[in-house]
């Protein structure tokens, strides 16, 4: 049996971590993000895993990778700042294939802004924020529930692919309480990474099965290998020959490309007969719904879209809803992040109009409605 709680979607998140099978907590309190630590700190030594307040954020990432190399599942929380110094070792996670979780809370930004106000700015910061072309997982979690489930989601998909996974929640999702009945954790199916068949001496690192992911060897299990930021070849040793290159950052990305059905999730409200869509996500999302309600109470036919992964974008989805619909709306908490992508993927097929908030506040269900009537 379960248990019914009122929990807020930050501490959600951290018992959707250790329902995962989380024996690892690395990281650096920071607003609005900090319960996350708290109820790591609390549980992991409750079941035999180890939480460690390092001595700023970089140290935070570099411990996770280092964990998840001897085979544990990991975590670590931030938001906006801290979720900046990070970038440097996601993209050494990403590039070594390194299968980690970041939960990242957003505020208001650029540098310290706000630390307790609602904001979407990160949104484009989790799919390029460290450098060069590399592949990414985000999700937008909008319900404390979806909080809980959505990150035990984060460890299939990381320990599947080798891939980074942001949880990329917003301040009013993180600090929201609601109802959640949580599961008994036994009988959670905990992820798995894929271990190798082949012997020590036979084992090359990063060859790829058909899947396009290597097998990982846990630290500490016979198979020794080198691991490196740099290109590295099948043996995981540097090779920076062009063809080397070509092939890794290649494969990187086809992992995820090639893999899209089984990545991509979002919602479709009240879009059978709709002529009006709104696109939104996180706490955005749960505007849309009272707006939408609001609209169809007078007859306006609106519904929406909800990208639950937000990278990989739902380009082919997006495109789809724009053959059937009058115009797009995109509601968020940043001065207009998303609506570029959505606007993209439309490629003109029709009229895409933002609704932008950066003053800290939530944009009221009055708000959103107020546009959709007068369009």
């Amino acid at each position: 049996m379960g248990k019914i709680l009122l929990l807020q979607g930050n501490q959600a998140c951290a018992e959707g971590a250790i329902a995962a099978g989380v024996k690892f907590f690395a990281g650096y309190p920071i607003t609005p993000s900090t319960e996350i630590a708290e109820v790591m700190a609390a549980r992991l030594p409750q079941i035999g895993g180890k939480f460690i307040q390092m001595e700023d954020e970089i140290a935070g990432m570099a411990a996770i990778i280092g964990a998840s190399l001897t085979g544990k599942k990991v975590l670590t929380a931030t938001s906006g700042p801290g979720f900046s110094l990070k970038q440097e070792l996601i993209g050494y996670a990403a590039i070594a294939e390194v299968p980690v979780v970041i939960a990242n809370v957003q505020r208001v930004g650029p540098s310290t802004g706000q630390p307790t106000a609602p904001a979407q700015g990160d949104v484009m910061q989790a799919r390029w924020g460290t450098h060069g072309d590399h592949p990414i997982i985000a999700l937008t979690p909008a319900s404390v529930p979806e909080c809980f489930t959505l990150t035990i989601k984060a460890y299939e998909l990381s320990e599947k692919y080798r891939v980074p996974v942001i949880m990329l929640l917003d301040e009013i999702i993180g600090h929201m309480r609601e109802r959640i009945e949580l599961p008994d954790y036994t009988t959670v199916e905990q992820p798995q990474r894929k271990l190798p068949a082949d012997a020590p001496g036979e084992h090359k690192p990063y060859r790829a099965d058909q899947d396009g992911v290597p097998a990982m060897a846990s630290f500490g299990t016979g198979y020794r290998y080198h691991v490196t930021g740099l290109v590295h070849d099948e043996t995981g040793f540097p090779n920076g020959s062009a063809g080397a290159t070509k092939s890794l950052i290649g494969r990187l990305h086809h992992k995820i490309e090639n893999n899209l059905e089984d990545i991509l999730m979002y919602e479709e409200y009240m879009l059978e007969d709709a002529d009006i869509a709104i696109v939104a996500y996180g706490g955005t999302a749960r505007t849309a719904y009272g707006a939408i309600e609001m609209a169809r109470a007078n007859g306006i036919k609106a519904g929406l879209f909800r990208p639950i992964t937000i990278w990989p974008f739902a380009d082919k989805q997006i495109a789809q809803l724009a053959e059937k619909v009058r115009v797009i709306v995109v509601p968020e908490l940043n001065y207009g992040q998303l609506v570029g992508e959505v606007q993209k993927a439309v490629a003109g097929r029709t009229k895409v109009i933002p609704l932008s908030k950066y003053d800290s506040e939530p944009i009221a269900p009055q708000e959103l409605y107020d546009l959709i009537a007068k369009l």
